[in-house]
């Protein structure tokens, strides 16, 4: 599966742009601001339905004009073409179709078109709290397992409802045991086929993330990532029982896999506290390529992979080993965004791949520097 073509009106700060790609790496040259980032993230909106950085979509129409509209080719498996469009027009419900034929609903489109985004936004799975280390894990398996995903939603719910006993328990200084055992047997029999399908999904996830850290760093450096969930202690039910009394008190459910978490660790300490810039940033591309082979193997076939200004904070010999990677045969089409026209074209002349530089300057014009 590759993107043929790219048509791009009043997006972000383009007005009338048109692409033509390779099958294999497209890379945008420009300085910061110029827009590079927002093609990929029309990219993005073709497969996902929506933007990676801003969930708001009217925001992403060019100043003072009246709609946006995003138009994608795709060859996949060789079936002559396909067509994706995404317009949005001021106050009014978001369009998207595919070959002309509009979708009731925008998650019927989720995981037909796989890809793959790494940008610096991901630094946030290091830097951040459980909550964005849960939402990675989520999102991955989401695409693939709609059960997961139902059963998520409900036990969010669950959880809400829980919640909001609690309070008023507290509130008007009643406790009724039976009412919140209606919410624990909705938790405890969700949680746990949530906490086993994560444990299933980690299990073929860190192997494939250590080979790629592997690759970046040359087997420099030794990386685990550990999960990390209270339901490794005890059983769901039996952590309800014990923290019964705290719940009465803080008025939430301090128990749960609403808790789970990922210890990401760099010779047995956290990346976090004991990672240097570069070490960091290469932890986070294995973890997304990571993902990227996951969902490979699941879908049975290539995602795009989209490479947003990664190359900053790392050494000459790790972007080169990027490179090389995503040329070889097990990646397919890839997009790659850099300040340095320099280093992208003295790696390309090391690499022997087929590929397009594009110079993109203020978002107004687009000239094809290289084609191999």
């Amino acid at each position: 599966m590759f993107l043929k073509k790219l048509k791009l009106t009043n997006f972000k700060n383009y007005q009338e742009t048109e692409f033509t790609f390779s099958n294999k790496i497209n890379c945008f040259i420009g300085n910061n601001g110029a827009g590079k980032t927002n093609i990929l993230d029309a990219i993005y909106y073709l497969s996902f339905c929506k933007s990676y950085f801003n969930s708001i979509d009217s925001q992403n129409i060019l100043h003072e004009t009246p709609f946006f509209a995003i138009h994608g080719s795709y060859n996949k498996n060789n079936n002559g073409g396909d067509t994706i469009s995404c317009i949005q027009k001021r106050s009014h419900k978001k369009q998207f179709k595919l070959n002309d034929k509009e979708y009731d609903r925008l998650s019927d489109h989720i995981g037909l078109y796989p890809l793959v985004m790494i940008s610096p936004y991901d630094r946030d799975l290091i830097n951040e709290g459980s909550d964005v280390r849960r939402k990675f894990i989520d999102s991955v398996i989401s695409q693939f397992d709609k059960l997961y995903l139902d059963d998520l939603i409900n036990y969010n719910k669950a959880l809400l409802q829980r919640n909001i006993l609690l309070k008023k328990f507290a509130e008007s200084r009643f406790f009724d045991q039976s009412s919140l055992e209606i919410w624990d047997e909705q938790l405890i029999k969700l949680g746990e086929k949530i906490y086993n399908t994560r444990i299933a999904f980690l299990n073929e996830f860190k192997p494939l993330f250590q080979y790629y850290f592997n690759y970046i760093s040359n087997g420099k450096e030794k990386v685990e990532v550990i999960y990390d969930s209270q339901l490794m202690e005890h059983s769901f039910k039996k952590l309800l029982e014990i923290s019964l009394e705290k719940d009465r008190i803080t008025r939430y459910t301090n128990v749960g896999i609403h808790k789970d978490d990922l210890s990401l660790q760099i010779e047995n300490y956290p990346v976090k506290k004991f990672g240097s810039q570069g070490q960091q940033k290469s932890y986070v591309v294995a973890m997304k390529l990571a993902q990227f082979e996951y969902t490979k193997n699941t879908k049975g076939f290539k995602p795009v992979l989209l490479l947003d200004d990664i190359f900053d904070k790392l050494d000459d010999i790790r972007v080169k080993q990027i490179i090389q990677l995503v040329s070889e045969n097990s990646f397919g089409q890839a997009f790659i965004t850099d300040t340095q026209q320099e280093r992208v074209e003295n790696i390309f002349k090391q690499v022997n791949i087929d590929h397009k530089i594009f110079e993109i300057s203020d978002g107004q014009s687009v000239e094809k520097l290289n084609s191999y």
